[in-house]
């Protein structure tokens, strides 16, 4: 078993402290989201092991399309997961832009897919369907595009939102793009079953988490499929347990109390289940942000989107992620303030304890065969 971690792009800046905002509401960090910063944070997760990076989409941040095909040339191995959102472009050209991405990285995308839940962010680029017809067009969306993935003769589909007519890609795409989908809303769980690869969801216990993956499970199994999970977490791994909770503690000390009331008033106007479920584990209070062992809210007060991190020594941060991998999470995609540094800590720390588990082995490290050859000139015995 070897479990695959991938790192996050911070493409609206990143900082040292936590950067307020995110899903429907503008952010920046201290240091800002240069293609130079950007190739440092590739370069640290390529050398520590992780599989790929995750590139955000919304008004609040760089287009992932863009950035990601900047970074191709400047990274080996990399592989790119480009967030976007289904129904702002023409899923024809959605296909052909996955093909060209794909071949020209020499197979290094993968998809997450983002039906959107702020509908006034949806509204600001000229989208104005309900959240159930969003979910059901991208359902649309998602057939044409893997359809026309393996297409060989042109494809003519007509759905309730999507109309296509004698579709068909000059190239497609070798290998298929990986498509990762999230969403903890009822009309999201079909879709996941039906098109998705990896079901994403965000770190929430460990017993709540068991339950969603069921579910998505039951769903998969009805369309004789099997999905992969994945969890979208932050992590702050030190030395010691105390050190860890120090930093923690830092983060806590530097976030602005108009901050937290002007994020939280934000995210609690948006149409995602997985938001609401983020802002019940913390209710707007900094009073009780442990929820579980070694798993903290603290980043949800000012953070749209993934609002938890597992904080503590390297071993229990290398157990909590082994119990969650025992529930049959395989891709941890992971980030910390800030993400430069925090991928060594991480790379340098925790994924040694995963790898003397046997959980894990770093991708682009060759394997060490007993009885190699001798280095030349080695004197024999």
């Amino acid at each position: 078993m070897s479990l695959s971690f991938h790192w996050f792009l911070p493409t609206y800046g990143d900082s040292r402290g936590l950067v307020a905002g995110g899903h429907g509401t503008f952010m920046s960090g201290d240091r800002p989201a240069s293609l130079r910063y950007l190739n440092q944070i590739g370069a640290a997760a390529e050398d520590n092991g992780f599989e790929a990076v995750l590139t955000p989409t919304g008004a609040w941040c760089e287009d992932a399309w863009l950035t990601t095909a900047m970074l191709v040339e400047t990274t080996r191995t990399l592989k790119f997961l480009v967030a976007f959102r289904p129904g702002l472009v023409s899923p024809t050209l959605a296909a052909q832009m996955s093909a060209t991405f794909q071949r020209h990285s020499e197979g290094r995308l993968l998809l997450n897919v983002v039906t959107g839940g702020e509908q006034h962010e949806q509204r600001a680029y000229g989208d104005f369907l309900d959240k159930e017809q969003r979910y059901a067009r991208t359902g649309e969306f998602l057939h044409i595009v893997r359809s026309l993935w393996t297409a060989t003769e042109p494809l003519t589909f007509t759905g309730e939102h999507l109309r296509v007519e004698g579709a068909l890609l000059a190239n497609r795409p070798d290998p298929l793009p990986p498509v990762f989908f999230g969403g903890s809303s009822q009309p999201a769980g079909p879709i996941a079953a039906r098109y998705s690869d990896t079901y994403l969801t965000w770190g929430e216990p460990v017993s709540a988490v068991g339950a969603k993956l069921d579910w998505i499970r039951g769903l998969a199994a009805a369309e004789n499929r099997v999905v992969d999970f994945g969890l979208r977490i932050h992590v702050i791994s030190r030395d010691t347990a105390e050190a860890a909770w120090a930093e923690a503690d830092r983060l806590l000390a530097g976030i602005d109390p108009a901050d937290i009331e002007r994020v939280q008033a934000n995210l609690r106007r948006s149409e995602s289940e997985g938001q609401r479920r983020m802002l019940e584990l913390h209710g707007g209070s900094s009073d009780r942000l442990e929820i579980a062992p070694n798993l903290w809210a603290g980043v949800g007060l000012v953070r749209g989107g993934a609002g938890t991190a597992l904080v503590g020594s390297h071993e229990e941060v290398a157990e909590r992620l082994a119990e969650y991998a025992a529930l049959g999470i395989d891709h941890f995609i992971l980030s910390g303030y800030p993400h430069l540094e925090e991928a060594y800590w991480f790379g340098e720390g925790v994924l040694p304890v995963l790898e003397r588990k046997g959980l894990w082995r770093h991708p682009n490290r060759p394997v060490k065969v007993a009885g190699g050859t001798p280095f030349a000139g080695a004197a024999s015995s």
